[in-house]
């Protein structure tokens, strides 16, 4: 199969079969148990046990409002829940320090790229220094995934003058070059065009699986996150379903 290609379609299924991971062995990097989550009384996400694995790429799909991203926000520990509990690498973080130094491991992407008004390298970079990465491996590291992206002539372009496909390379670039414990994905592609999700789609699987990047991709096109997951599980109603 050519790089970058889609494998083959789910026989009576939508899209391609998710791309297998051999599990045995690996150690979960997250933790889910009892994880709910109400406002105002209702019940936005409710989930008993989810685990990701080291190296592996978890795809949750899912209608509009199915609380898809609601749970990703839960998992990167950017919201508290009701009840429940999440672990990264076997440990829960409990204080503010503790939730803070585990999000350090960790980088986001959007539907939106979110970058600030400079360059490409400016927003590339910005994320290292804000690490405390020493000046050289910032200069060496931003480049690299510049380049791996295909932003290598834009790299002294400022991010407003991009195009939807080019800024949203941009976020995937800064995120990268984090080298974080985990990826989280939420419906990165959605605002893009059908070619350019495509291409990005395919170039962002053949990253994951070249750096071993354990992620969680979230979106709704069942053929996109088919594509660039292991294992995908379906969300309804706050709920995971299927496997």
């Amino acid at each position: 199969m050519p790089p970058g290609a889609a494998p083959p379609a789910a026989p009576g299924g939508d899209g391609p079969e998710p791309r297998p991971l051999p599990r045995s062995g690996r150690p979960p990097v997250i933790q889910a148990r009892g994880l709910r989550l109400a406002l105002d009384g209702r019940t936005i996400v409710d989930v008993p046990e989810l685990e990701v694995r080291q190296g592996e790429v978890l795809g949750i799909m899912g209608p509009n409002g199915a609380g898809k991203s609601t749970l990703l926000r839960l998992l990167a520990l950017l919201q508290r829940p009701t009840a429940g509990e999440v672990r990264i690498d076997g440990r829960r973080p409990r204080t503010r320090a503790e939730v803070l130094a585990a999000r350090r491991l960790m980088a986001m992407v959007f539907q939106e790229p979110l970058l600030l008004s400079g360059t490409v390298y400016f927003n590339v970079a910005l994320g290292l220094r804000l690490r405390g990465l020493p000046e050289a491996a910032v200069r060496s590291r931003a480049p690299d995934w510049i380049e791996r992206l295909g932003l290598g002539p834009l790299a002294r372009r400022n991010v407003r003058t991009l195009s939807a496909g080019e800024a949203q390379r941009a976020a995937l670039a800064r995120a990268f070059a984090l080298q974080p414990r985990v990826l989280f994905l939420d419906e990165p592609f959605a605002a893009l065009d059908s070619p350019t999700r495509a291409a990005l789609a395919g170039e962002l699987q053949a990253i994951l699986a070249a750096t071993g990047t354990t992620a969680v991709f979230v979106g709704h096109d069942p053929v996109e996150v088919r594509r660039v997951s292991h294992r995908v599980v379906e969300m309804e109603g706050g709920r995971l379903r299927g496997d």
